[in-house]
């Protein structure tokens, strides 16, 4: 029998997270669920006490944000694949993702078939990414709308342009953090707001900020 891989889901919306658990026993003979967790909180414990091979991982949580989790989890080992599957589709919250570690996105409609499907993919090296996202970045890029003509909203910073340029490129996740050296760990916020001494990461250093571009 081959090892299976192991898999941590942190989600905070129980029907949700047992249909991820679901999306795990599909593929009972490739995947193995590591822990099922609702907070960032006791997914750094699980995260600390035996490290996955994979985070599948929602960005709002009730005591932090998935984005640092990822950081944390490459911040432990460069080994863990992280892929996000959440609600936020926007801009920001994708590029965010990539930028600190993500391989793969995933839009919470997906179906549980599709959710084991896209941990295979990931395991085996690619990026899964919601269609819907992909044509939703391409044609953002596309538009090539100043900053100060876009209608209201966050505006991206010069590297989250760079990372949504080479993510239209059909670049994966893991080449984009290659070609603009973007560093496993960045200096961590709390991941409980209330809880000072609870940090997504054990340190921080500076982060390598070397700008490439594709061409």
């Amino acid at each position: 029998m081959t090892n299976r891989r192991r898999i941590l889901i942190v989600e905070d919306d129980e029907p949700t997270r047992e249909r991820l658990v679901r999306a795990l026993s599909a593929h009972a003979d490739e995947l193995e669920l590591a822990a099922a967790v609702g907070t960032c909180r006791e997914a750094l414990l699980a995260l600390r006490r035996d490290a996955p091979e994979v985070l599948l991982v929602d960005l709002a949580l009730p005591d932090g944000n998935g984005i640092e989790l990822i950081r944390a989890a490459r911040a432990l080992s460069s080994d863990i694949l992280s892929m996000v599957v959440t609600v936020f589709g926007d801009e920001k919250s994708v590029l965010g993702a990539i930028e600190a570690g993500a391989r793969g996105y995933l839009l919470k409609d997906a179906t549980a078939e599709g959710v084991g499907t896209a941990i295979l993919q990931l395991l085996a090296g690619g990026s899964p990414i919601t269609p819907a996202i992909a044509q939703h970045l391409i044609l953002r890029f596309q538009e090539g709308v100043p900053h100060e003509a876009r209608a209201p909203g966050p505006v991206l910073s010069q590297r989250e342009h760079e990372v949504l340029e080479l993510v239209v490129k059909g670049f994966t996740f893991a080449e984009i953090a290659g070609l603009l050296a973007l560093s496993p760990i960045r200096s961590a916020p709390s991941c409980a707001a209330s809880t000072a001494s609870s940090r997504c990461a054990p340190g921080a250093r500076p982060c390598s900020r070397r700008s490439s571009s594709a061409s």
